[in-house]
Order: C-alpha cells, then structure tokens, then sequence
C-alpha cells in the first residue's frame, strides 16, 4: 500500500521503518519546529517530501502523528472521505481544550475533579489563598507550554509558582487550577473508529519524571508500562461513557483517559490523549501482530482487524543531552553514531530522533567514512521489552538497553516498572489492572 506520514512532532520514523519493512511505498513529511529549525528524522532512510499536500490522492493510508499542526487544514479532506488516521478537529479538541473534555466527561456521567478556569495570575492566587487546598495547573489551550503544567506540594507552593510565571513574563492564557486527588495513576486506552473500539485496551503507567525514583524535571515520558486486556474496568468507568460522542465527531485512531485511582476505589480521569501518544505508540508495536499498515486501514473502514500479543511490554527511553530542555542546536545533537541495533531484535527497538549519517570510523587499520544510523535529535531511540510478567519485561528490556550505545552520555531510568510492586495491589483490591502480575 502507499502510505502517506504527516509528522508534526517527529515522532514517526520506527512506524515508517515498519511499514517500509513490510514493503508498503512509504513518503514522510516532517515540519519544522516551531521556531523554523528543520528536522531531519529519517533522512537517508526513509523517502522524506517537502510538500504532503500533493501526495494525498496517492496514498492509501494517510496517518498524522499529532493533532495540532495541519489539523484544520485537513478536515476537509476528511470529510471528503480520505483515508485519514487521525481524530479529527473535535476530537484533538478533547485533548488540546482540557476543560471541554472534563465537560463531555460529566455529561457522560463520569465523576470528575473539581477545577476552576482562569485568565489571570492575580486571580489564581487570591482563589488559592482563600480555598487553602493544594492543586494542579494546566494549561487550556493549543499552545501547551509543560513547563506551566505544575503539581504542587502545598498552597504556599502553588501560589509560589503562580507569582513566578507572572514575573518571568509568562503567557499562559487560560488555564485551569485542579484539586489534588492522591492516588495511583493508572491510564487505558483504545482503538477506535467507525466500527466502534478494538476489542483490546491497553492499560499504561506512564513513568515522567526524569530520574530514578520519580525525582527531577518531568519530562515527555522516560518509559512506560502497558498491557492489552480485553477486559478493562477502568475502560468502563472512564472510556466507555464517550462512545456516543466519539461515533458523531467520527473519531478515528487511539484515545487514552489518564486517571488517578484513590484509596476508595474511585478513578478520576485527569486528561485526553487524542493522538498515538510517544513513546506508547512505539511500544505498542511491540505487542502487535502482522502487518502494521493493513490494520489501520481496516480501522478507518470500520473494521476491527488487530491482533496483539498479551504480554506485558516495557519501553525505556534513551536520551542524550540536553533532554528533557532541547535547547541545543541541531548541530549538537546531530551526528551522533547509535551501536548496537544490529545486535538486538528488530521488534524491540524504535528509533526516534534518527537519521542515516557519515561517521570516522577505523577498517583494517585505515580511519574511513561509514554509513551508519546516527542522531538528529535529543529523543534518540525506545527500547522494549515484553514477558508475562512486569519482572521480566523490565529484564527484557533493560536487555536492550545493554546493547544500545552512543557516545554522548545516554541517559535512561533504571528502575522502569519497579514502583508497580506497590502500585498493583492497591489497584487490584478494587478491580483494575487485574491481568497484571508483577
């Protein structure tokens, strides 16, 4: 088949090695960055095009990686009956706009966490001052800045960060303050499209901050957790609810709920993801079952053709400086050769920011030019493991890790799924994640 790829985050290449693997015709567009920077994921490995407009009468699958950039742009395509993977304008909304997600999920029935919407600083910290509580910032709006997504330690805390971002000039527009529910935070996710949802879940445990132990900066992800169920309660408490919404926006593509579990046994959803979430969408792939193409297509057909594999799969992130900031130029973090792929199954890698480059290396005693994977980016590669138990997963995976190197200090969690030796039982006891064993 021909397969078109919008990227707008660079995040697609392991899919389009995939499917160029599987001897599909692949063509990969790549926006730049915000700032006008060009990436340079995939050069010289996969045919990379300078205009997707063109393609889209060619191709047979049309998949976007994200769901802000050329969202709009392509609803009319969409609506002309284009094989679009992707959710839709209303369906990233439920993602992009945090408070009309919370808003569907009441009229759905699901409890929520109370939140107060907000347009300015001083009115943030007089309604925190007064309420006492500690609480969650986010942001509501297209043009997410993580840095302003903030859980805080108390409301002294709070009102700290709220005062800083006033003075250091950010411009947060509006944004939302969440009560702080503690709990485990546990997510599930689905396939869906005009033939309803896949028969699988995937339940998650995302791992975001930056070290061991859940301490330093967060970052996108440093690895995650997951499983294909076909029974999922917190599917039912938290998913399920929306399917009529998401059958009348004709949603296509994967939806996962995030939400914390309390000591009671209820699950709060905290947010949407509307898009193929990284590195999730990478580790699934691990789990999946024959062609990686043919199935999305069938999805977007309304039929339910995937097939997955029921181990418990681990990705662990390697990166190299400065992530999680990506500060640096591209010259810093480009060019940097990755050993060790050869070495590992196909299955259980996925390259990220990664391109085919020249590095100096030595032949029979001579300092010659090799052709090699090498970086072009701080996200370098995703390494997966799977086994029956979370235990071996991580064995599995940290296996991986072993063999992969870079000379740039790669940097990785060691401890990816450990916290779930804990979190599982007080999860189980009230009937979720039940087909986990640590």
């Amino acid at each position: 088949m021909k397969v078109l790829v919008i990227d707008s985050d660079g995040s697609s290449l392991d899919f389009c090695l995939r499917a160029k693997e599987a001897g599909h015709d692949v063509r990969l567009f790549v926006c730049t960055k915000k700032g006008g920077e060009a990436r340079c994921v995939g050069e010289g490995w996969i045919h990379r095009i300078d205009n997707w407009r063109g393609s889209m009468p060619w191709a047979d699958l049309i998949f976007l990686t994200g769901n802000d950039r050329y969202m709009s742009e392509l609803e009319p395509f969409r609506k002309k009956g284009f094989p679009i993977f992707s959710p839709g304008v209303q369906g990233a909304r439920l993602e992009i706009d945090r408070a009309f997600g919370q808003k569907l999920l009441k009229m759905a029935g699901v409890p929520c966490i109370p939140y107060t919407e907000f347009n300015e600083y001083d009115d943030a910290m007089k309604f925190v001052a007064k309420s006492g509580k500690r609480y969650v910032s986010k942001t509501l709006g297209d043009e997410e800045d993580k840095s302003l997504s903030y859980v805080s330690k108390s409301p002294e805390d709070m009102i700290f960060m709220l005062d800083r971002w006033k003075r250091l000039g950010k411009n947060i527009g509006r944004f939302m303050l969440q009560e702080f529910v503690p709990g485990v935070e546990i997510g599930v996710s689905g396939w869906f499209g005009p033939g309803g949802w896949s028969e699988y879940k995937n339940e998650n445990f995302e791992h975001k901050k930056l070290m061991n132990g859940d301490k330093g900066v967060n970052t996108g992800e440093m690895g995650t957790v997951m499983k294909y169920v076909k029974d999922s309660k917190l599917f039912k408490d938290a998913l399920e609810p929306v399917t009529d919404y998401l059958h009348s926006i004709d949603y296509v593509g994967d939806i996962d709920m995030n939400c914390m579990v309390d000591s009671k046994g209820t699950a709060w959803p905290l947010e949407f993801t509307c898009r193929p979430g990284w590195p999730a969408f990478r580790i699934m792939q691990a789990c999946h079952k024959g062609d990686p193409v043919q199935w999305m297509v069938d999805l977007i057909n309304g039929e339910n053709t995937l097939k997955v594999n029921s181990d418990v799969a681990i990705g662990v992130v390697m990166a190299q400086p400065d992530f999680p900031y990506s500060n640096a130029t591209g010259k810093e973090v480009t060019g940097i050769p990755v050993f060790g792929m050869d070495d590992v199954p196909r299955n259980s890698i996925s390259p990220a920011d990664m391109m085919m480059g020249k590095v100096a290396s030595m032949k029979n005693g001579r300092i010659t030019q090799v052709e090699m994977p090498v970086t072009c980016g701080d996200y370098v590669i995703v390494c997966t493991g799977t086994g029956a138990t979370v235990s071996k997963a991580k064995e599995a995976a940290y296996k991986i890790v072993d063999k992969i190197s870079f000379p740039n200090s790669p940097m990785y969690r060691t401890d990816i799924g450990d916290r779930l030796e804990k979190q599982l039982p007080l999860l189980q006891k009230h009937g979720y994640a039940t087909e986990f064993v640590f």
